[in-house]
């Protein structure tokens, strides 16, 4: 019975609605940013994630084992890794669209009071049968279905082609990191080199300068030279000092660079090993054979060659769509209703679907998918010039590179030469100590030049190796160790630089 007051409101609406505002308060949810003490908590979990698993650095560190730890720590790779994991486990699941469909289930049903029911004489309208039940109060049923339909599994099989398409997809992108990676592990050493040759070297000749510096303000200060004569000494002592100052400056940031591509901690303290000679790389490959290997090679048009076929997928899951669907079903059943005669039975069908408004749309979806493949297709006959393109701009980069790096090695010796004869006159007395500081500013910015010129030289070279599609490591490698990982790299090399050269493998 309904409870009102005089009015005729129900009396329990107030209470219902008091419940229902404090059921929605209490779901709402206040933002709880992280305190201090837990962002401190993680912080020595985080460090030891990014850097203690892997294997200690072990004297000076060559190009091969930066490119093995660049590959094999570095934090960008590690995410295209787990991508690719990814896009894998995705496939699986695609793959399992294709099954057919097993359903169990299972209920309890319960009633307060029977389900009688009566029947009505149609004509007379009188009732023609006592009030009577054929289900209990409770009861227990259970099914067990199993049912394939033939149009999904068309579908899904296109559908888990394109994912297993979109799996290699990840894997050429895979590759176009690598290749990135090798070329930024590749100047950032050479710079590290430079650096490492130079420090000491910029080091000496800032003391000589400010040692001179200092004595040409005492000579200033005791008038020992004209007032003029004494500031223009000077100008030109703070003016090697401050380049000097700068080329340090941004030497000191190589190694942190390097550290950081190598997943080194950025102020662990490192030599690179540096090579006992600086060889100009060979190239004697033609530039149609260049542009063969190109169009071969490149993980860009791979790429662009898997989402023409993703286009194609398309195509034919379109027209899969349109086409009726047949559905199989078998199944087993129980009921534990008493006033059955059979508790548990089996049933078997086939239903046969078809949406009829999708004749009306089959030109608009087929057109659809035609329209994304052409798409496809230009995309990649756009992206083949664009690989041309770079392989002639690559191939000309390297040639400037080297006329340039061999200007930079006759201007290195002049300018170390100019050196040494300025220092030996100081070192005799016949000249002041100026001369030979100017000298040797000038020959560590004629040695700056000649290192980052190199650096150009080999980064061109390694741009030409990734415009042709060459990759740093082979495909299979026995171990991934830092060791096994350094000597497949130098192997690759001799590889890579054979085939660049246009020997036979």
């Amino acid at each position: 019975m309904t409870h009102t007051d005089k009015t005729g409101v129900d009396r329990r609406l107030p209470l219902l609605a008091a419940l229902t505002a404090l059921a929605l308060a209490g779901c709402a949810v206040a933002p709880a940013p992280l305190s201090l003490s837990e962002r401190q908590a993680t912080l020595a979990a985080d460090q030891q994630t990014m850097f203690g698993n892997q294997e200690p650095l072990v004297g000076p560190m060559g190009l091969q084992e930066a490119m093995a730890r660049a590959l094999k720590y570095n934090q960008d790779y590690r995410v295209k890794l787990m991508e690719e994991a990814m896009a894998q486990r995705q496939l699986d699941l695609s793959s399992l669209d294709m099954l057919p469909r097993l359903a169990a289930a299972a209920g309890y049903t319960a009633r307060s009071k029977d389900n009688a029911s009566s029947s009505q004489n149609v004509a007379t309208g009188e009732q023609s049968l006592v009030p009577s039940i054929s289900s209990e109060r409770h009861n227990l049923n259970a099914d067990l279905s199993l049912s394939w339909n033939v149009l999904d599994f068309g579908v899904s099989y296109y559908s888990a082609q394109q994912q297993s398409d979109r799996l290699l997809i990840l894997q050429q992108r895979k590759r176009k990191v690598e290749q990135q990676l090798m070329q930024q592990v590749r100047e950032a050493w050479w710079q590290a080199v430079a650096a490492q040759q130079l420090e000491n070297r910029i080091d000496a000749l800032l003391k000589q300068a400010n040692a001179a510096l200092d004595d040409s303000r005492k000579a200033e200060q005791q008038k020992l030279r004209a007032p003029l004569e004494a500031l223009n000494y000077r100008r030109q002592l703070l003016d090697v000092v401050r380049q000097m100052g700068v080329v340090r400056n941004a030497l000191a940031q190589a190694k942190p660079r390097l550290a950081a591509i190598t997943n080194l901690p950025p102020s662990k303290d490192f030599q690179v090993a540096v090579p006992a000679d600086m060889p100009l790389p060979a190239l004697n490959l033609s530039v149609d054979k260049m542009e063969e290997m190109a169009l071969l090679n490149r993980p860009e048009l791979a790429e662009a060659r898997y989402n023409e076929r993703i286009g194609v997928m398309e195509t034919r899951k379109a027209i899969a769509k349109l086409l009726p669907g047949i559905e199989f079903s078998v199944g087993e059943h129980y009921d534990r209703n008493k006033f059955l005669v059979n508790n548990s039975w089996s049933d078997a069908g086939l239903r046969v679907s078809w949406n009829l408004l999708n004749l009306f749309n089959a030109r608009t979806i087929t057109r659809s998918a035609d329209a994304q493949l052409e798409v496809a297709k230009a995309q990649r006959m756009a992206l083949n010039m664009a690989v041309l393109s770079q392989v002639h701009v690559a191939y000309l980069d390297l040639q400037g590179r080297s006329q340039q790096f061999s200007l930079e090695t006759e201007l290195n010796d002049v300018e170390q030469g100019i050196y040494e004869q300025n220092r030996n006159a100081t070192l005799s007395g016949a000249q002041g100590r100026l001369p030979a500081i100017m000298a040797d500013a000038s020959a560590v910015y004629a040695s700056l030049r000649y290192y980052k010129s190199y650096g150009d030289l080999q980064n061109a070279y390694g741009q030409l190796g990734a415009s042709l599609g060459l990759d740093p490591l082979p495909e299979s490698v026995a171990s991934h160790d830092l060791r096994t990982l350094s000597e497949a790299f130098k192997g690759v090399e001799k590889q890579w630089q054979g085939k660049v050269a246009g020997e036979k493998q």
